[in-house]
């Protein structure tokens, strides 16, 4: 796994420099963002198949153990991740609209900061989802 990790930058290295030997030609600079997004997502693809799978060596010992909680954690942290992307997006909207509103009316500070902080209550929401998925592991 280690090997993977350290690899990983390896092609988005080389899509790089690839893309600046061919510089010429700038019409073709979506295809080239796009061939890189997809050779970077196979790439990842290719780490996380290698990472769960790994040798079953390791995974009768951690049965033997107790300790195949791994589902758990990575439950917990795809929780926190999904919710905390929700609410930066959230907040981003609302809180423009809210510097928008008050320019205009600057009476309407409390309410304004109560729809971002409701907006914000959505990263909250993921960290108690994974509280409680660690908890149960």
């Amino acid at each position: 796994m280690l090997t993977w990790l350290i690899v990983l930058p390896v092609p988005a290295v080389l899509l790089g420099a690839v893309r600046l030997l061919r510089r010429r030609r700038a019409g073709h600079a979506l295809r080239w963002l796009l061939a890189g997004n997809l050779a970077l997502l196979g790439c990842a693809c290719v780490l996380v198949v290698t990472a769960l799978t790994g040798p079953a060596q390791a995974s009768a010992q951690a049965a033997a153990s107790g300790g195949g909680n791994g589902a758990a954690l990575i439950g917990a942290a795809i929780a926190v991740a999904g919710a905390s992307i929700g609410a930066a997006i959230a907040v981003a909207y609302t809180g423009a609209a809210a510097l928008a509103a008050l320019s205009e009316r600057p009476e309407m500070f409390g309410r304004a900061m109560v729809i971002v902080g409701l907006a914000e209550g959505i990263a909250v929401y993921g960290l108690v989802v994974a509280v409680l998925l660690i908890g149960k592991a």
